[in-house]
């Protein structure tokens, strides 16, 4: 079964944007965001729901386009339609039979990005398998939370951390859902 590895950054006290979807305050250059972007490399399956992709739109995305062209994108939405897409581009409903479709696929591990509400649903659900964490050194106060509106709790495994510049962490979890 391939994994799912949210992989996003994050502020110190767990939002993944401010208010209006401000990404400004986050580390944007460096060998971290270097390293990251290297890590995506490495997936072939990308899975968001449409607040997500839409976000795309803000720098550049066009509609119907890939967000990532290495990748097979799989966006979960009730609503999202495209007139003409990318081939690798295709909208799913928010269903844990779809999850555990693209789950049991041949393919690498699944690159789980960013949506909170989206990322919470999938922990509630205990489908995320590794968090990857770009911890970022500042506090945002309010914006999209890590997880959206899960009230879950679960105990995370730390397996890696590694330092960069300008303060970012990269910090890899195993998510422990128990018996």
């Amino acid at each position: 079964m391939r994994k799912i590895i949210y992989y996003v950054a994050s502020s110190m006290d767990g939002f993944i944007s401010g208010l209006n979807d401000d990404i400004s305050g986050f580390v944007g250059t460096g060998s971290g965001v270097d390293k990251y972007l290297a890590d995506l490399a490495n997936f072939d399956t990308v899975i968001m729901g449409r607040n997500t992709y839409e976000f795309g739109y803000k720098y550049g995305l066009q509609k119907g386009q890939s967000a990532y062209p290495n990748m097979k994108h799989f966006i979960f939405s009730d609503t999202l339609k495209f007139e003409t897409a990318d081939p690798n581009i295709q909208v799913v409903k928010k269903k844990l039979a779809e999850i555990e479709k693209i789950q049991s696929s041949i393919g690498t591990d699944i690159y789980l990005c960013g949506g909170g509400i989206f990322a919470g649903w999938l922990l509630d659900n205990q489908k995320i398998d590794i968090l990857k964490l770009k911890l970022n050194p500042l506090i945002l106060g309010q914006g999209v939370r890590l997880f959206g509106q899960s009230i879950k709790k679960r105990k995370l495994q730390l397996i890696e951390t590694e330092d960069y510049e300008n303060g970012l962490q990269i910090m890899t979890y195993k998510i422990e859902y128990g018996a």
